[in-house]
């Protein structure tokens, strides 16, 4: 048996978030109870599927970015910036003396923008000549696009990546970060994920038949700064410690034999290992935040696996009950809820330990232990 190698603390000094409900860490903390967000009445809008939406409330990217340079972005690009913009606003003017070659973006987004692909395909098939599409629409039909324009609009110039893997992507974008940073390819890191809500992707969940029937689709944007060092004096959210991910098989689904164990194990062998890299018991963790509630089998995979990690389930944070299914934004928004509770609700002195974890049908599993600053 080997043993993992220990992991440097990251601190995050910063948080932005754009979600159905509000922005930034606070509407989290008193979010409404499930089923109390606001919400379109199913088949009030016909390109719709009859199933409970959470979008981002009036969202305008004008009312937060300005008017110039956002006409041809598509909604995932612009929930990305609006949430980046944040990340470095709530980051003080440190994040912007960092040096621009050594400052760059992990965003987790699963395909891009989905409604981008569908529009622009619509305009080949429906317009007298190819050459009357829109030029501007080009750039986001590549998956890297949110990623760029963050980088682009705010001159950073270091590392720029974007990460799949369905609904582990974020998990997954937080461990590249710290591989990078663990590499020394960057000091400073704005790392996230993204999802948008459309009509095609809301479809899409509608007939996979992997949602409960009443689980909302919802959208949103959570993006943290992070640093590879501590800057003297400055106010740290948290510490980013280890994040362990891998892809433990393919073992189906269906509503009566659920999944197999081969996924469990994996979610385990994951918690187990993150736990052991960040020097922590399982006895300190304090809270988890779980991201597979609402989907059929996989709640009681990730639910089991903390079990069987910790010896119990501490009291979780459930952000898809209020969010709904953000996909491969959903592991930054378990971040986001879980920082939002304890700013919410002041614990003993003592730094708190939370577990985030995610587990997906496709056999990608994750978690990500974080240790609050007081």
């Amino acid at each position: 048996m080997t043993t993992a190698a220990p992991v440097q603390p990251l601190p995050v000094v910063g948080a932005g978030v754009v979600s159905s409900a509000g922005y930034g860490l606070a509407p989290l903390a008193g979010a409404p109870a499930p089923g109390a967000a606001p919400e379109p009445a199913a088949g009030a809008d016909a390109a719709y599927p009859p199933r409970p939406l959470r979008p981002v409330p009036g969202f305008k990217a004008a009312d937060h970015l300005g008017r110039k340079g956002i006409k041809n972005l598509d909604r995932l690009a612009q929930l990305s910036l609006v949430a980046c913009k944040q990340a470095l606003e709530a980051a003080g003017p440190a994040a912007a003396g960092k040096d621009p070659a050594r400052t760059g973006v992990v965003l987790a987004t699963n395909t891009g923008s989905i409604a981008g692909y569908s529009d622009l395909l619509y305009e080949t098939l429906t317009l007298d000549k190819p050459y009357l599409i829109n030029p501007g629409k080009f750039a986001g039909s590549v998956m890297n696009c949110s990623a760029g324009q963050m980088a682009i609009r705010h001159g950073l110039k270091g590392l720029n990546a974007t990460v799949a893997g369905g609904r582990s992507a974020s998990l997954y974008a937080f461990r590249h970060a710290r591989l990078a940073m663990a590499a020394g390819r960057a000091e400073e890191l704005l790392v996230g994920g993204a999802e948008e809500l459309s009509a095609p992707t809301a479809w899409a969940w509608h007939h996979a038949g992997t949602l409960r029937e009443a689980a909302p689709v919802g959208e949103g944007s959570a993006v943290f700064v992070v640093r590879a060092e501590e800057t003297p004096g400055e106010p740290v959210l948290a510490e980013l410690l280890a994040c362990e991910v891998g892809f433990f098989g393919w073992t189906g689904v269906n509503r009566r034999a659920g999944l197999g164990r081969g996924l469990t194990n994996g979610l385990v062998t994951a918690i187990n290992r993150a736990l052991e890299r960040s020097a922590v018991a399982a006895d300190d963790v304090a809270d988890v935040s779980l991201g597979a509630g609402d989907h059929i089998g996989l709640d009681r995979v990730e639910e089991r696996a903390v079990r069987l990690a910790l010896g119990r389930l501490p009291d979780p944070v459930r952000v898809t009950e209020v969010l709904g299914e953000t996909y491969s934004a959903g592991g930054a928004m378990q971040l986001a809820a879980l920082l939002a509770r304890w700013q919410g609700s002041p614990g003993s002195g003592k730094p708190r330990i939370g577990l985030i974890t995610s587990v997906g049908h496709d056999g990608n599993a994750g978690a990500l232990v974080v240790r609050e600053r007081v």
